[in-house]
């Protein structure tokens, strides 16, 4: 049995993870195999990719655990492993939905404004 060495999380609901170091080796390269499948210039493949590469290094260079989580800087290892389920989640969905292709159609005017266009009030 694996020695865990925090009692628990302090977070409602998150179990302290027995062996974080394999199941984010092994999530990272399930999001890395995904992502692989999509063009290789598509935004959602090189940030993705970018960030599981530093994570995956991280996880390899830093073998304590409190030492991995300082490097990440995103929480502790329970929050990463769920960070990475959800990304895993998401890349499988991406390939998909492949929002890399062509629109099918021609957006609509304005579509892509950043503010939104303001809708004016009808006149009653």
């Amino acid at each position: 049995m694996a020695k865990v060495l925090k009692a628990s999380t302090g977070l409602t609901g998150l179990a302290v993870a027995t062996n974080p170091h394999h199941t984010l080796s092994a999530l990272y390269g399930k999001i890395l195999r995904a992502v692989s499948k999509m063009p290789q210039d598509a935004a959602y493949r090189k940030y993705t990719e970018q960030i599981v590469k530093q994570r995956a290094d991280a996880v390899a260079k830093n073998k304590d655990i409190g030492a991995l989580e300082k490097s990440v800087g995103c929480g502790q290892v329970e929050e990463l492993i769920v960070q990475a389920e959800n990304e895993l989640i998401l890349a499988r969905k991406m390939l998909g939905w492949k929002p890399w292709e062509k629109l099918v159609q021609t957006a609509p005017p304005k579509q892509w404004d950043w503010p939104p266009a303001q809708i004016l009030e009808p006149k009653v």
